[in-house]
Parts: C-alpha cells; sequence; structure tokens
C-alpha cells in the first residue's frame, strides 16, 4: 500500500499538471509573475482585438481568445512562460476558414463557424496528444516554416493595406488584392491613412526607443483619445464600433458543419501545435522542465476545447506574447493567469473605450507584428548554408501567397517530406585521404594537397543508414568513385553508417561479387555491432571472410601496404561493370 502512494501522486500530476507547478512555487516569485502576466496583458489584448478583425471576426472574440485559452493552458500547460492566445498565422487560417461562410454571413453565423472550427481544433489535438503524436512537429523543415511564415506575413500585410488606407472593395486571392489595392489608391482616405501612420510610428519608435514599453497598448491608448478629442470620426476614419461587455456566453458548435471545416482545422490544429512547441522550447530556460510535446498537445487542445465553448478563436502559443512576458520576469504558468484576469476585467469594464478605437489602428498593429513574420535575414543565413533548403523555403512561401494559406499548410508539408526524403535518397560518400604523418583520415579537399593517397586502394566512406531507396544511388556515387580511381581494393569506412536494411545488403552482396569478378577486392572497415552482426549473418559476410573486414581505416592501410608487392592488376572498372552500371544494384 505505502509503495503505490506515489504512483498514485504521479499519475494525479500527470492528470492535473497544474500540481505540478503549484507544489514547487516559491513565494518570491509572485511579484514577478504579477507585473510579467500585467505587462504581457498590455500587449496580448491590444494584437487579440486586431487578430480578430484578420479572421472577420468580433473583435471582442480576441478578448476571449485571450481569457479561456489563455487561463486553461496555465492550468494544463508544462512550458513555464509560454502565453497562449491567438497569433497572426491562426487568425489568418481561421478567415480563410471562415471565409467559405460567404461574404454575407452574419455575426452570428460566423460565431457558431468559429466555434466549431475551433471544437475541432481542440479535438484533433487532443486525440493527437491521446496517440503520442507530438513528434509531428518535427515533419515540418525549419527552412520551410520560415518560408511558410514569411508567405503568411506577405498575405496579411496585404489584407490589411485597405483599412490603412480606408479604401474598400471586393475581396479575393492575393493577386487580385494586390491589383484592387492599385486600382482603389485615388480614393484613399488621407485621415485614415495619417492616423495608421502616426500609429505605425509610435509602434516602431517605442519598439526601438523604450523596447521595455507596452507599445501595442500606448498606440491603442492614444488613437482612442484622438478619436474623441479631434473628432476624426467625422472626417471619415472608421472606428471598431459597439462592442458587447460582461462575460462570454455559452457558443454551441453546428456540426452540419463538420465536413465543410475539418480540412481547415486539421491545419490550424498542425500549425497551432508547431508554433506552441517551438515557442515553449525556444523560451525554456535551464533548470525548468523541458515542455513535453505530447502533454502540450492535450494542454493546447483542451485550450482550444474549452475556448471554442466560450466564444474564442483558435489559439496556440504566441512568439511576441511569450517573449515579453519571459524578459518582464515570468517565473510560473501563475503569469498566464494574470494576464487572463487582465483580458476578463478589459470585457466587464472596456468595451465602450475598444469601440471608439479607430480601424485603421487595429490594421497599423496587425502590419507591424505581422511584417516580423518576414525575416530577410533568416533566408540569407539559409541560402549561405545550403542553397536547395533555401529554394524550398521560397517554394513554401510561394505556396502561400498564390495558393492561399491553407493550401500552403499542405505545400508546406509536402515540401518537408519531399526534402526528407531526397536527403534520405542521396546518402551522402567520401573519399578519404591520410593527413602526412598521423593516423588522421579525412575527406579529399584541395585545400589539403599534401595528404596521402595511396595508388591503388580507395578509401570511401559512406554516412547514414542504408535501405532499399538509397542503396542504388549510392552504389552510382561509388562506382563514380571506382571509374575514377581504377583502384585494386576499395576500403569502405563504415563507421557512419548505423543501419543496413536486407534489400540494400543483398544488392551489396550481388555487387561486391561483379567488383570480385572484375578484379577489385571490397574491404569492410569499422563496422558497429549491430551492422557487422548483420553482414556476418549474410552471403555478403561469407564471401568476404574475417580477412576482409577491419576494425580500423588504419589497420586496413597497414594490411593493404603489406601485400601490394603480391596484389595482382585487375581489369578495366568499365568492362568489368559496364557503362553506367551501378555496383550496388542488382541485376
Amino acid at each position: 500500500m505505502d509503495t503505490s502512494l506515489p504512483e498514485l501522486a504521479t499519475v494525479g500530476r500527470r492528470r492535473a499538471p497544474w500540481l505540478e507547478w503549484v507544489r514547487s512555487y516559491q513565494r518570491e516569485w509572485l511579484a514577478p509573475d504579477v507585473v510579467a502576466g500585467a505587462t504581457a496583458a498590455a500587449v496580448v489584448i491590444p494584437k487579440a482585438l486586431a487578430y480578430a478583425t484578420i479572421a472577420g471576426l468580433p473583435v471582442q472574440v480576441g478578448l476571449y481568445t485571450a481569457l479561456v485559452p489563455m487561463a486553461v493552458y496555465a492550468l494544463l500547460g508544462t512550458s513555464r512562460p509560454l502565453s497562449v492566445s491567438t497569433t497572426t498565422t491562426l487568425a489568418i487560417l481561421t478567415g480563410t476558414a471562415l471565409a467559405g461562410l460567404g461574404p454575407g454571413a452574419s455575426d452570428g453565423a460566423l460565431l457558431t463557424a468559429c466555434a466549431t472550427l475551433t471544437l475541432l481544433v481542440g479535438a484533433m489535438l487532443l486525440l493527437a496528444g491521446v496517440l503520442r503524436l507530438g513528434f509531428v512537429a518535427n515533419f515540418i523543415s525549419e527552412p520551410v516554416l520560415v518560408g511558410f511564415k514569411a508567405g503568411i506575413g506577405t498575405v496579411i500585410v496585404v489584407d490589411q493595406v485597405p483599412k490603412l488606407l480606408g479604401i474598400h472593395f471586393d475581396k479575393g486571392n492575393f493577386l487580385q488584392n494586390v491589383a484592387g489595392i492599385v486600382q482603389n489608391l485615388p480614393h484613399t482616405s488621407w485621415p485614415t491613412l495619417a492616423v495608421a501612420l502616426a500609429m505605425i510610428a509610435i509602434l516602431f519608435g517605442l519598439e526601438r526607443f523604450v523596447p521595455k514599453a507596452p507599445a501595442p497598448l500606448i498606440a491603442v491608448a492614444a488613437s482612442i483619445v484622438a478619436m474623441r478629442v479631434l473628432d476624426l470620426q467625422s472626417l471619415g476614419v472608421g472606428a471598431v464600433g459597439k462592442v458587447p461587455t460582461g462575460l462570454p456566453t455559452p457558443t454551441l458548435p453546428d456540426w452540419h458543419l463538420v465536413t465543410q471545416l475539418w480540412p481547415a482545422a486539421a491545419g490550424i490544429a498542425l500549425m497551432s501545435f508547431t508554433e506552441t512547441i517551438a515557442v515553449a522550447r525556444a523560451f525554456a530556460q535551464s533548470g525548468e522542465p523541458a515542455p513535453d510535446s505530447n502533454r502540450e498537445l492535450v494542454a493546447t487542445g483542451a485550450a482550444n476545447a474549452a475556448g471554442a465553448l466560450l466564444g474564442a478563436m483558435p489559439a496556440g502559443g504566441g512568439m511576441s506574447q511569450t517573449a515579453v512576458n519571459r524578459h518582464a520576469g515570468a517565473r510560473s504558468q501563475l503569469a498566464g493567469l494574470v494576464t487572463a484576469a487582465f483580458a476578463l476585467a478589459s470585457l466587464l469594464l472596456l468595451g465602450p473605450f475598444i469601440g471608439a478605437m479607430p480601424q485603421a489602428t487595429l490594421a497599423a498593429v496587425v502590419i507591424v507584428y505581422s511584417i516580423g513574420l518576414v525575416q530577410p535575414a533568416e533566408f540569407r543565413a539559409i541560402r549561405r548554408v545550403r542553397t536547395k533548403e533555401f529554394r524550398w523555403a521560397l517554394v513554401a512561401m510561394a505556396g502561400v501567397i498564390l495558393l492561399g494559406t491553407l493550401q500552403g499548410i499542405l505545400v508546406a508539408i509536402v515540401v518537408s517530406l519531399a526534402a526528407l526524403a531526397f536527403q534520405a535518397s542521396d546518402p551522402a560518400l567520401q573519399v578519404l585521404v591520410r593527413k602526412r604523418g598521423t593516423n588522421v583520415f579525412r575527406p579529399r579537399s584541395p585545400e589539403n594537397p599534401d595528404d596521402e593517397s595511396y595508388p591503388g586502394l580507395l578509401l570511401l566512406r559512406p554516412e547514414g543508414r542504408i535501405f532499399f531507396a538509397n542503396a542504388s544511388r549510392l552504389g552510382q556515387k561509388i562506382t563514380e568513385q571506382i571509374a575514377l580511381a581504377r583502384p585494386k581494393v576499395v576500403a569502405l569506412h563504415m563507421r557512419g553508417v548505423f543501419d543496413m536494411e536486407y534489400t540494400a545488403l543483398k544488392m551489396w552482396t550481388e555487387a561486391e561479387q561483379r567488383l570480385r569478378e572484375a578484379g577489385i577486392t571490397v574491404w569492410l572497415v569499422g563496422m558497429n555491432p549491430g551492422v557487422l552482426e548483420m553482414v556476418r549473418q549474410s552471403p555478403l559476410g561469407e564471401a568476404l571472410g574475417e580477412q576482409r573486414m577491419f576494425h580500423n581505416l588504419e589497420q586496413a592501410v597497414a594490411h593493404y601496404l603489406a601485400m601490394e608487392p603480391r596484389t595482382a592488376g585487375g581489369r578495366s572498372v568499365g568492362s568489368a561493370i559496364g557503362s553506367g552500371a551501378s555496383p550496388v544494384v542488382s541485376k
């Protein structure tokens, strides 16, 4: 009985994760958590209002999202500083999904559809958590994610420019919207543009010169005061309008919309989790529990499901607001509860003030914080390291811009998986030489012209897992090197090969026989225990025998130098293997 109590306690903490941080909470964390939560609220609340407009929803939905998902995640999440509401990416994906209802949809219809969409997102995340699918976050590569976010940022900016200019037209795809902006430029509302530019100047100026100031809150407050004092509405500057006050009312989903919305929900769920786990990992500090991807799925799923029933839109961890929360001193999830409390106070008290806010202010906030998604420096860094992955980033960006955001997710996933497949199917193969006067073997390079090679001996090092999808390509690379070097012995250094699949092993067995018939001897060097055991139990091991398997390259080279005077010359590689034939391809 005594031994079962700790186990029960552990299970209880896993089912109620808030117990973990409450039990370990330290009194000196209280003041930093309150300050951080209040500071984050000054950023989260104005941005949440703006993001609701991106999705085409009433602004109070942004406050609901800053209240319910924020509070639920604080109770269930594993990341201490993570601030969970909505993000630019999730907002535009939500807007794209709800646009399918048609341009004339009422606020009631939009809210019902939003509840359905958000509940589907929550259910998918919860199911993924139960099935322990947290590893899925690793299926979108960083270059592809950089391109995807850049595309999202570009689309959002173009979407908000009409509000910035005070012009109106029927929106379409990205190119149609760009054309609409150009055609309607003569109808620009100059007072609206002046308000927007002033807000952008305030936001950028504060971020640049007073980075600790709550820039969005100051900009919003200044625009509301200007709206009242200068009577900007009489000059044609549009306001947000009436904002309901009070607690969110329960909103039930419409199950008839499930078939229409589930594909969008799947894409939003993927991006919500990807952003959440990426931000949680980015802001984890040493000494804190590492974010658990499967528990993060459950936490964000529960946050979305609860938010759906109380009028919220899809939510996830936000990069900028989490950065503010962490830098302001957040020590635990209590900071998120403080931010949620401020959102609640805004709902109860600030509705009339929010309604007086210019639409141009929301557009300015959205543009300033969305343009950061486009990171030219990231593209340049990727290009410096690997041009191929730079192209993948561009493809992902173009997919979002030209095909739409939801289709852009599919493009991002397909590009990532294609990149993974390409990398797996094209294993590295290096020609090794010896650093003169040492026992160090390294890849051949023009930078090291004094490195030693041995006439008649070709040292090759394949890397990675060798299996049916890449064995043929690896064989082609080996053939090319054999044709160039025309060796008597090919020594394959296998230290970098951690696994060998049966089909590949069969190909290598047949290739060894063809090379032997061509007068070329194959040696295997430095195999790890698993690969060595596989080779010994295969016909390849029988053909090689222990005398052609070596522990390391130094031993193999010494054996070659000792036997070189007795080594007979082989026949032509080209005539033995055949023009263009691979020594690792079965006939």
